[in-house]
């Protein structure tokens, strides 16, 4: 069996799993039923945290090769966080592609494993939100608000939160 029909039986399978069980905090289902590869995820803003009452949207896409490689994940809801980039695309650790980091910031049993699951993207992401790693930062502005100016920070991301409720 091909590495490409893998991947579509356990993204079935992955999807299946979170119907039958869904997750507090998330939901996710197909972008067009005919493409497993292309996944529409909703993030729900966790509580006691900036972005509570958020409701955000991303898309999260997946090589032919996965589980070996890790799918890549972007917001289409306006996001402001230090591990953001500014067009959407979601920086954290299990996304980086498996081994060694060539920057040495991370350790090869931080990034991609194929035991990953969508769910336990979708998880790390919800944690990233609560709270952002601004060592290295993928927006450097936001990072630097964090830091420095928490008030314009708080008041960029309330934006944020009211923008996505509008958009339900």
């Amino acid at each position: 069996m091909g590495s490409q029909s893998q991947a579509i039986l356990l993204l079935q399978k992955q999807l299946r799993d979170l119907c039958k069980n869904p997750v507090d905090g998330f939901s996710a289902g197909l972008v067009d039923e005919s493409n497993v590869f292309e996944w529409s995820v909703t993030v729900i803003g966790p509580p006691d945290t900036l972005y509570e009452g958020g409701f955000f949207n991303a898309i999260m896409s997946f090589p032919s090769n996965y589980p070996n490689s890790p799918p890549s994940v972007k917001f289409t809801s306006e996001m402001w966080h230090p591990n953001v980039y500014p067009d959407g695309r979601v920086c954290i650790s299990i996304l980086h592609p498996p081994g060694d980091d060539p920057n040495g910031y991370e350790l090869a049993s931080e990034r991609w494993s194929p035991v990953h699951t969508v769910e336990s993207i979708v998880l790390s992401i919800i944690s990233m939100l609560s709270s952002p790693n601004d060592e290295s930062p993928a927006n450097v502005e936001a990072a630097k608000e964090w830091r420095d100016n928490r008030d314009e920070f708080k008041r960029k991301v309330s934006r944020c939160v009211r923008k996505s409720q509008e958009m339900l």
